[in-house]
């Protein structure tokens, strides 16, 4: 089984391809798929570590994991803000590539973070608790499909208000999602699953 650290960091280089897909094109179709697979992957990997890990941060982190956990809700929703305007674009849109740009370097040094700081010190707390990490990574897998596929920045970072505005918003992003288009020709609410 993996850790809760294997797959937040494999989510991690995700969302990086996604976002390579998208700037390194200059097909217009392209870019429109990768850029819904993009919102789609930061959004539902968003709300997941909300709702699992930034808690594990506090639980097992005490205070330390609570001023980690605050800091990092504080950069998802300035991401979720950027993320709002661009997965409301088309790639013909003239800055479609700007605002991704936009995105992806704030997301970017959130990313190094987590990966340097926080989720080697979430693992070396876990370790004293046998099969914790395996656990929360696989509860993370598990709310990734329950959860919004799309930004919604007034949802907040904060159980359980987001969990309640998730378990709205989500079913109907889902839906939404069939009709977007998504790498490999392939429409679907679920495009990971190749």
């Amino acid at each position: 089984m993996s850790t809760i650290t294997e797959v937040i960091t494999k989510d991690h280089r995700n969302i990086e391809q996604y976002y390579n897909e998208v700037v390194q094109s200059s097909d217009l179709d392209h870019q429109e798929r990768y850029g819904n697979q993009f919102t789609w992957e930061v959004s539902r990997h968003s709300h997941a570590e909300e709702l699992v890990v930034y808690p594990a941060f506090e639980k097992y982190l005490g205070h330390e994991g609570k001023a980690m956990a605050e800091k990092d809700r504080a950069e998802h929703h300035e991401v979720k803000l950027f993320l709002k305007t661009f997965q409301n674009m088309k790639a013909k849109d003239a800055d479609y590539v700007s605002k991704i740009k936009e995105v992806m370097a704030r997301l970017s040094s959130h990313i190094e973070e987590e990966e340097r700081d926080d989720l080697p010190a979430l693992e070396k707390a876990l370790s004293g608790h046998a099969g914790v990490s395996e656990s929360l990574a696989k509860k993370f897998g598990t709310t990734k499909a329950l959860v919004p596929s799309r930004s919604h920045p007034k949802a907040g970072e904060h159980p359980p208000f987001e969990t309640v505005v998730g378990a709205l918003a989500g079913p109907i992003d889902h839906v939404a999602d069939v009709f977007r288009k998504f790498p490999d020709n392939k429409i679907s609410p679920n495009p990971s699953t190749k």
